[in-house]
């Protein structure tokens, strides 16, 4: 298997006290920010890519966020672009650029630059977005499908195109001709992260473009990747193990217990805090805003249904009950029950990659380290020794 340690960024301190009742004020005041924080933490994770680098990881993984202490990489490209002169091997998958929100020909230059700098490292992320960072760019919360698919068109133009031009509903352009160009030809790996949205998996399906499927896992995961797998082979391809890629939270430890109690705190704090600061995240509120359509859950089981609604109490409410609950069945504890439970999470997905979390929330910078080089060490090998060759709901769509 491939393995990628996927990196939020947050914040390097707690924000705790700052909430009024069960939230952080939005918009937040620049009075709760600390410059030196700020530069620490830009440092430290920095750091901990360069880490990654030596200690054999395939990938680190980028995103974007904006107006937040959930995530500092409001422009994960020039991260990627930071993180290209610090590594050697490591693949930077920016999961993702925004589409919606931002010129997609400056878009398509700035990561040929960054395929360029890392010597053809890039894997390229394209994502809607959540409705916070349209509020943010002023963009409509109804028109970012059409701009997604208008960008995505432009982005793989430019790259694939001597010489292109282009009208659209949002952008135009004339006899252009990017330079740099893309170190990979014809371009770099696209990837797409599903939250759950069925137009985006027809989307992907469609163009034959790897996903990762799911904020979790469990029945919802599940019917993402048996629609995928439908999407796919109505547009006359298969579903493969290289088309899935598993997002995973997991914490190394001498037991369950002292996972629990070392990682804990600071997943408590990305629930009940950090996570959709100033954004909504319910289903039914997004199709109110026009994010989401009538019809963008209705490939998902009735059992699975709540897990689709994303409602703000699953996670705002999270005890510490809660997580020692849940991490029963989570890849926390002993490096044995890491390594059994990931494989087991991607046998079951059919999946080859995954991408995992390895800090929460303000975890102290020595925590993370120690994670990397503990999991680099007990649990790393095995996985990368792993191969996973089927995907089971390849065989259940053609039953």
């Amino acid at each position: 298997m491939k393995v990628f340690v996927f990196d939020l960024l947050a914040y390097g301190e707690s924000l705790e006290h700052v909430k009024i009742g069960a939230e952080l004020p939005y918009p937040l005041s620049k009075k709760f920010f600390k410059a030196d924080v700020a530069v620490r933490t830009y440092a430290e994770h920095l750091a901990a890519w360069e880490e990654m680098d030596k200690l054999g990881y395939d990938g680190v993984g980028f995103n974007e966020h904006h107006s937040s202490p959930y995530g500092l990489m409001n422009s994960p490209n020039l991260m990627a672009a930071a993180a290209a002169q610090r590594t050697k091997n490591l693949k930077l998958l920016i999961y993702g650029n925004l589409l919606p929100l931002h010129e997609p020909l400056r878009l398509a230059e700035e990561l040929a630059m960054i395929d360029c700098l890392s010597n053809g490292r890039l894997i390229s992320g394209f994502a809607r977005g959540i409705p916070r960072e349209y509020q943010v760019h002023n963009v409509p919360l109804a028109e970012s499908r059409a701009r997604f698919e208008e960008a995505y068109e432009i982005v793989t133009r430019a790259w694939t195109e001597d010489v292109f031009s282009y009208e659209g509903k949002f952008w135009s352009y004339k006899n252009v001709a990017i330079w740099p160009r893309t170190v990979q030809q014809p371009h770099p790996e696209i990837w797409v992260p599903i939250v759950g949205s069925k137009e985006s998996i027809e989307f992907a399906g469609k163009r034959n473009i790897p996903i990762t499927p799911g904020l979790g896992g469990g029945g919802l995961r599940d019917d993402i990747i048996r629609y995928y797998a439908k999407c796919l082979a109505a547009a006359g391809h298969r579903l493969t193990p290289n088309h899935l890629s598993l997002s995973v939270h997991a914490y190394v430890a001498d037991s369950k217990a002292q996972a629990v109690k070392e990682m804990g705190p600071y997943h408590l704090y990305f629930n009940r805090t950090l996570f959709s600061h100033g954004n909504f995240t319910e289903t039914a509120l997004q199709r109110q805003a026009g994010y989401s359509t009538p019809q963008s859950t209705d490939y998902v089981r009735p059992e699975n249904q709540r897990a689709a609604a994303l409602l703000r109490e699953d996670f705002r409410n999270t005890t510490m009950a809660d997580i020692e609950r849940m991490a029963e069945g989570w890849p926390w504890g002993t490096p044995e029950e890491v390594t059994k439970r990931i494989i087991a999470q991607a046998n079951a997905a059919g999946a080859d990659t995954v991408q995992i979390s390895l800090n929460r929330g303000a975890m102290p910078h020595e925590m993370f380290i120690e994670q990397i080089r503990r999991f680099a060490r007990d649990v790393l090998p095995a996985l990368k020794a792993h191969r996973v060759e089927r995907v089971p709901a390849v065989e259940e769509v053609a039953a």
